[in-house]
């Protein structure tokens, strides 16, 4: 029986089923290859009907992929909606470590490229199910997961202890951004029905099919019921929407210009800051001045001019010898917001030039634009000159420079003395109380971190006339929510950015969320259930319309499994009675490796 090699061409018959089975493998050849380093065929397998997509190994490292898929895109989330205390965290860093670094946006970066790394490992495993083959993961993708998820799981930690309130951040981020991820959320769960339906009509096995299955429609209804637990105060009657916020620059505009200059407060005025916010602290000769730190050192060329002082407080320096040092050279060189670059040859010749401005400058530039101003003051040292009369002190250069009427006076040391002295200063508080507390400390306004928002407190306080200021607010979105709960005001670090914000970036009534959640709920069960129908129907071999032709004999993994290499044809001998001399018969041969 001499075995001889047919061309494909004279089998039409055949030559359509090789078609049929291998149209697609110059894809499944790249997957394989991309996540397993299989690029030859006989280096793969395709899963058998009734057989796991995967040995216990494989298994295992892709339920490592998927953990490793959630926890790395649930700390790049935290990240990326962190990103309007970002200059605190590099500060907080310089402080610690003594040399400056944009830290944050590094870990954004890394934290995004490790996503982006898992998420494509993900699609080349979901698309190799899909197309039937057997999950085998090369070594060093299996590394990576490994360093990833340490990465994720390490900084995560890590950020938690050292940062904790970020987290109510990332729960205030869910007002805005749940709407979108649950409509994701249900969209991933949609593409994903393909491949577990395709796997569970294969499975011969009772209880495999029912854990599947369970699994993934329990995921699914829960995403469903998610918005019944959604609550956002951007979801609101058509109406009721209040006017947005006054914006207070804080400490000026420290992207524009070096923060607490006259520069960055006269650039504030400029971009539409209806209000100033600073710190003040005294000179060791009585002159109040303006300086967040308590040392000179990050803001000033202190280590230059007074290199063995660079660690003492601010206010045991003279006045004179504040004046000798410049405060603008460390923001060109350290570009704290990465927004040098946007700024002109005059704005930057200016920045280089700043130094450390008195109080009484600082009222100058708010009275001149009749803004509002809002300060902290800071209690000099034991032992300054001026450690008890520092409050008297401050009051003096006020009552000197401004309106009293524009004051938002924050410290809370002796409020009943200085609102005996200055009636007209508006008491301002940094702390939560009850109505009656504030309203028997002559309070009309409120300070607080943008963390403590609450549409209900907000609205509780507006009630007897109390304001609410909220700090700091730099990104839009957290903007829009402040405007959406209601706040008067909020302290900023990007007025030039909101300012341009004409309405909530996130605005629905209920009914439009309703539609919303309804819409995306159903269409994506319709879709779930269609796909779960097309493989029953693949798998039972049936036509898919009137009068086609049954292409499969057992299911679709029943297909005619040979490449065109592997077509032989025996030619009968006329020894042979059955079947006639001359008959040509191809039989196809599997391999396996």
């Amino acid at each position: 029986m001499p075995v001889t090699r047919l061309k494909l061409g004279k089998l039409k018959v055949v030559r359509r089923q090789l078609l049929q089975r291998y149209e697609h493998q110059p894809f499944v050849s790249c997957l394989a290859g991309l996540y397993g380093c299989q690029w030859r065929r006989y280096q793969r397998a395709r899963a058998q009907p009734g057989e796991c997509c995967c040995s216990k190994v494989e298994c295992g490292s892709f339920g490592l992929l998927i953990l490793t898929f959630f926890l790395s895109f649930l700390f790049l989330y935290f990240w990326s909606e962190a990103q309007n205390d970002y200059n605190d965290f590099d500060w907080f860093n310089f402080g610690t470590l003594g040399f400056w670094f944009p830290w944050s946006l590094v870990l954004l970066v890394v934290a995004a490229s490790l996503f982006t790394y898992i998420a494509l490992l993900l699609v080349l495993a979901v698309c190799l199910l899909s197309e039937g083959q057997r999950l085998y993961l090369h070594w060093s993708h299996k590394t990576g997961i490994v360093v990833t998820l340490a990465f994720s799981v390490t900084a995560t930690a890590i950020l938690s202890d050292l940062w904790s309130k970020e987290w109510k951040t990332l729960l205030l981020s869910l007002q805005v951004t749940a709407p979108f991820l649950h409509v994701a959320a249900v969209s991933l769960m949609a593409v994903l029905s393909w491949p577990i339906a395709l796997h569970f009509f294969r499975m011969n096995k009772k209880v495999r099919q029912v854990a599947v299955l369970g699994l993934y429609l329990s995921m699914l209804f829960s995403l469903y019921l998610v918005p019944l637990g959604m609550y956002s105060p951007c979801i609101k009657e058509a109406g009721t929407l209040g006017p947005a916020p006054r914006l207070i620059g804080h400490r000026g505009a420290p992207m524009l210009a070096p923060e607490n200059t006259v520069m960055s407060f006269e650039k504030a005025v400029e971009t539409g800051g209806e209000g100033l916010e600073t710190d003040v602290t005294i000179s060791y000769d009585g002159i109040p001045f303006l300086m967040h730190d308590s040392t000179l050192r990050r803001t000033t060329n202190v280590a230059e001019v007074f290199p063995n002082r660079t660690h003492l407080d601010a206010s045991m320096f003279t006045w004179s010898e504040l004046q000798q040092l410049n405060a603008g050279d460390w923001f060109l060189s350290r570009d704290p917001f990465g927004t040098v670059s946007s700024l002109s040859e005059v704005d930057r010749l200016q920045a280089q030039n700043q130094s450390v401005p008195s109080l009484a400058q600082f009222l100058e530039v708010a009275a001149r634009g009749g803004r509002l101003v809002l300060f902290d003051l800071r209690r000099p040292p034991y032992g300054h000159p001026y450690s008890q009369s520092y409050i008297n002190t401050t009051l003096q250069v006020v009552q000197a420079h401004i309106n009293s009427s524009q004051v938002l006076w924050l410290p809370s040391e002796d409020r009943e003395l200085v609102q005996a002295v200055d009636p007209e200063l508006q008491q301002t508080s940094g702390e939560k109380a009850s109505i009656q507390e504030l309203t028997d400390s002559h309070i009309t306004r409120l300070n607080l971190h943008y963390s403590t928002m609450s549409q209900q407190q907000i609205s509780k306080y507006q009630s007897v006339n109390i304001s609410t200021n909220l700090y700091v607010i730099s990104q839009p979105w957290l903007y829009t929510l402040a405007w959406c709960a209601g706040a008067q005001s909020v302290t900023t670090n990007s007025i030039h950015v909101l300012s341009n914000i004409n309405k909530p970036l996130f605005l629905m009534t209920p009914e439009e969320y309703s539609l919303m959640w309804i819409l995306t709920d159903a269409v994506s069960a319709l879709l779930i259930i269609a796909i779960f129908i097309f493989h029953w129907w693949r798998e039972r071999g049936l036509p898919f319309w009137s009068g086609s032709r049954q292409t499969h004999e057992n299911g679709p993994y029943s297909k005619f499994r040979t490449d065109s290499s592997e077509v032989i044809c025996v030619r009968w001998s006329p020894l042979h009675s059955d079947p006639p001399a001359g008959a040509l018969v191809s039989l196809p041969l599997v391999f396996n490796p």
